[in-house]
């Protein structure tokens, strides 16, 4: 087979719910005119032919007409700087770069609005616009091509015509973990409805498909240079929808009645990335802990504005253990992760941030486990902390940016970064747990980082079609969003 681009699922975190999230604070650059929307005949008739064939593979009858047009790379670029300025503003866009760069993802200060303006940029070969229901193509796709990028991307036009993806989405927009379900849930089922299309003349579909590893059709991410270079946590949740989401949908069609059954998904969606990434738990209707912060949200002092309250989940939760202890320890420990909420707050006279997580985690005995691993994390996240002290189940230490507390009673933990020892005491008195022993500080010199073990190995507004160049596969393959 001659040939062709690999097929990398990126471009999740440009969608409704990510895109903005990560974008940081500030406008982006003023945009040209309005896209020309260039149509031509051959175009709009493989675009008429993949949707009749969509809708009859998705058990999906076609209500209206759909919008479609030809755009260059600078106008796709445009419309989605458009949508950045319109899908969150500028105090959600910063407060997540805050949370981020408290939680030790992106480096203080990483320029997020270029990097992902560059990576769209290298990026986009198509989408859906369900605000305007309009689909379009990049003008530099091969006629060869662009039926599989339309089968991805008109899957997602047909669900919006009957489930109408972006109210859908926004009904848990101020749940991120929850948004990431609800994303994985239409680009997993726009992957499996692709590889659909793919064996539509072989009599069989992804249903039949035993072992179904949606990962051997992503290309490596090294083809994509600005992929390549951004920080792990956006490679990954880039991917997230795309590969764990494939493998969810095609675990639902495998357990009901194919795609005549996908609406079940969309009147009960899945809770959490848990489910996506376990969908026993899905199926067994296992949901996540409801964490309360307001007990400690009300012993912060005057003088810190709250920028966020939120939902790391287990996505998030592994992210944070794999960027600082690796892959295997992370996925031994995050998926004890039962439910969490974090909030974020700056300092109204400076630029201090202050992160609260409470954290609940299966049973006790898992929580002694978090305790272990998140100890060893953030001693390797601060190298030269001061004031060091420990104890069971509790560990603090001094740093320029304030004090740093982690604390796990019963199946529960709590962790406060940029705090006071008084405001750390307060919290926990806010939750009824007992006091801790005693704190005798270890040093005031800075500290010196320990291995320590375990005790035992343990957790759209629109959508985007993407292609990064050069790779080969035996299949032509395309990112999808």
């Amino acid at each position: 087979m001659e040939k062709s681009r690999q097929f990398l699922a990126v471009l999740c975190l440009f969608a409704s719910a990510a895109l903005p999230c990560w974008a940081q604070k500030g406008s982006p650059p003023d945009e040209p005119p309005e896209a020309s929307g260039r149509v031509d005949a051959e175009f709009l008739q493989a675009a008429d032919e993949v949707l009749a064939e969509m809708s009859k593979l998705l058990s999906l009858p076609i209500r209206e007409p759909l919008k479609k047009s030809v755009r260059s790379r600078e106008e796709i670029r445009q419309f989605l700087l458009r949508q950045m300025r319109e899908d969150k503003d500028d105090t959600k866009r910063y407060a997540d770069q805050k949370a981020l760069e408290a939680l030790g993802l992106i480096p203080k200060g990483y320029p997020l609005d270029e990097k992902l303006v560059a990576l769209l940029t290298e990026q986009i070969a198509g989408l859906y616009d369900p605000k305007q229901r309009e689909f379009f193509i990049a003008d530099w796709t091969q006629p060869a091509e662009q039926r599989l990028i339309m089968a991805h991307e008109l899957t997602h036009a047909l669900q919006d015509q009957y489930f109408h993806v972006e109210k859908w989405e926004d009904e848990v927009k101020s749940n991120d973990d929850a948004q990431l379900a609800r994303e994985s849930v239409l680009e997993g089922s726009a992957m499996v409805a692709m590889i659909d299309y793919l064996l539509r003349a072989s009599g069989k579909s992804s249903r039949d498909i035993q072992d179904f590893d949606p990962s051997m059709l992503v290309g490596d991410v090294n083809d994509s240079p600005e992929l390549a270079q951004a920080p792990l946590v956006i490679q990954d949740e880039i991917t997230f929808p795309y590969i764990p989401g494939a493998a969810f949908v095609q675990r639902a069609l495998r357990a009901w009645n194919g795609w005549p059954d996908m609406h079940r998904l969309f009147e009960n969606p899945p809770a959490s990335t848990q489910q996506i990434l376990h969908p026993d738990l899905y199926f067994r209707g296992v949901m996540p802990a409801q964490i309360d912060l307001a007990t400690l949200t009300k012993v912060v002092p005057r003088g810190w504005k709250k920028l966020d309250e939120n939902v790391l989940g287990e996505f998030a939760v592994n992210e944070i253990l794999k960027q600082f202890l690796g892959k295997e320890q992370a996925e031994a420990i995050a998926p004890s992760w039962a439910g969490d909420r974090y909030a974020i707050y700056q300092r109204e006279s400076g630029m201090q941030i202050l992160l609260l997580i409470r954290l609940k985690l299966s049973d006790e005995a898992a929580a002694t486990r978090f305790f272990g691993a998140y100890h060893n994390l953030l001693e390797k996240k601060d190298q030269t902390r001061t004031a060091e002290s420990q104890r069971q189940n509790f560990f603090s230490f001094n740093t320029p940016d304030g004090g740093v507390f982690l604390r796990c009673h019963g199946a529960e933990c709590l962790i406060a970064e940029g705090a006071t020892q008084a405001i750390f005491d307060a919290m926990i008195s806010a939750v009824h747990w007992p006091p801790a022993p005693p704190a005798i500080p270890q040093s005031d010199k800075p500290a010196i980082t320990v291995q320590h073990r375990a005790a035992s190995p343990v957790k759209a507004a629109f959508r985007t079609l993407v292609s990064p160049p050069g790779a080969e596969t035996s299949i032509p393959a395309y990112s999808l969003h």
